[in-house]
């Protein structure tokens, strides 16, 4: 049986998502609580990786087991296991060819700043600023990234180079209410430190240190040393996976 479970956390205090071999990633406290339930070594799959300290409202992820347990009571046996911090949300039976990775469409990414700097909940859950970002010109810019582009200038130097770069962003919204600022990030998929590099590099045009043709120029280069902006993990929230209704 496959079963789908969507699954909420925070990520302060985790290694990222993937299970280590010299720190504790989320992964493997879920396979660990899954073993307790099931008695089979079960291979937890995500729809992708969040690194050290980036936070989810939706991920997903799927397993398979022989075990005979109705697949919508997986939600309450592994909230009874889990830390408060990693919480289940819903899970459900899925056709054998589903993949959380491979049978999605699309993802959503938030990213928050604050300028409460003197919160001392925040840091955790927030980039903080000490001055007022141009709003304006961070929603102009970030035109740039819109439709299907190579982002090798905006992700990690780590990437397998046989990895394909074009990635697609459908939608870019960045509002500011109050003392935060959300920026949301719409497409099919995102390159590991895509999206805190694009909020970092506009971040930097709402402190006018660069402008739009900067950023048009990073694109363009389509080089990792192009761009040095990276906006700090504890801001990112992954908050969707989409799947084809069938899914």
């Amino acid at each position: 049986m496959i079963v789908k479970a969507l699954v909420s956390y925070d990520g302060f205090n985790y290694a990222g998502w993937q299970k280590q071999e010299n720190a504790l990633g989320i992964q493997q406290v879920i396979e660990e609580a899954l073993y307790k339930i099931t008695k089979e070594n079960v291979d937890v799959v995500a729809s992708g990786r969040t690194d050290a300290g980036v936070h989810a409202f939706g991920q997903v992820f799927h397993f398979e087991t022989n075990k005979n347990i109705p697949a919508i009571q997986y939600e309450r046996a592994l909230n009874a296991l889990l830390p408060k911090d990693i919480r289940i949300l819903k899970t459900e039976e899925m056709p054998d060819d589903f993949h959380a990775r491979f049978s999605a469409v699309g993802k959503r990414y938030d990213y928050y700043c604050s300028y409460d700097i003197k919160n001392p909940f925040n840091y955790k859950y927030r980039n903080l600023l000490t001055k007022k970002l141009d709003i304006e010109a961070m929603k102009n810019a970030s035109k740039v990234f819109l439709g299907s582009h190579d982002f090798t200038s905006f992700a990690s130097s780590k990437i397998d180079p046989r990895k394909p770069r074009v990635k697609t962003i459908s939608n870019i919204e960045i509002n500011e209410e109050g003392i935060d600022v959300q920026f949301i990030f719409e497409g099919t998929g995102f390159l590991r430190y895509q999206v805190r590099m694009m909020t970092g590099t506009l971040i930097a045009v709402g402190q006018h240190k660069i402008d739009i043709d900067d950023v048009q120029g990073m694109l363009d280069a389509k080089d990792k040393s192009a761009c040095r902006y990276n906006a700090p993990s504890c801001g990112l929230y992954l908050v969707e996976v989409k799947y084809n209704e069938t899914n």
